[in-house]
């Protein structure tokens, strides 16, 4: 635990406090700046992180085995392009400025399927509004899942949120197969992916997403 904290503090960033400045975090200028958000045991964050140094990683989970994964490899491989926030994204987004992000990723996030448990999904109008406007112009956002209700709600969501343009892409050859994903393909879960690119008439929204 004391090995963990350690890491925290010296590759964690906190869910709230002022807005960030990416050129402190990351401690070197420019670069693009991707906010991975529940990357769950990090496979994937980490192999993009390795096989992409030009971007700079923000990973966002409440996932503490998973945050940990993450924290070895980035020692282990010197991977000096990752930033880890223990918490909620929707806690942590006021200290995102807006138009400040080139990626946003959100691969596999928790589809709570039964039907009175769909509000506490991630991807909802008020949080989409939120996401979208922390995206320059050109930006995306990049979502894949393999629960088919909630597929067609993150496109019926995007589609109606502004200045986000979109919809289901084929599956990018360059996107890390997680453990969550090869067990929905061993189950017979076929995943979707979708892409969508904000403009510069995305709302220019400041405040945190109502919980």
């Amino acid at each position: 635990m004391v090995a963990y904290e350690r890491a925290l503090g010296r590759w964690g960033s906190a869910v709230a406090g002022p807005q960030l400045s990416f050129t402190e975090v990351f401690e070197s200028p420019g670069g693009t700046v991707v906010l991975d958000i529940g990357f769950g045991g990090g496979e994937a964050l980490v192999e993009l992180a390795e096989t992409r140094p030009h971007e700079h990683v923000i990973g966002v989970d409440v996932h503490t085995p998973g945050i940990a994964a993450v924290f070895e490899a980035v020692e282990q491989r010197g991977l000096r392009n990752v930033r880890i926030v223990e918490g909620d994204v929707v806690d942590f987004l006021d200290r995102i400025p807006v138009r400040s992000l080139a990626v946003i990723r959100t691969f596999f996030p928790d589809p709570w399927p039964k039907r009175r448990q769909h509000g506490r999904r991630l991807i909802r109008p008020d949080v989409a509004v939120q996401l979208a406007s922390r995206l320059h112009a050109g930006g995306s956002m990049h979502m894949a899942t393999d629960d088919r209700g909630y597929a067609a709600q993150m496109r019926e969501v995007c589609d109606a949120t502004p200045g986000l343009a979109g919809g289901v892409i084929d599956r990018p050859s360059w996107r890390p197969v997680t453990r969550y994903e090869q067990r929905g393909l061993d189950e017979g879960r076929q995943a979707v992916d979708l892409v969508y690119v904000a403009s510069d008439s995305s709302p220019n929204v400041s405040s945190s997403a109502p919980r």
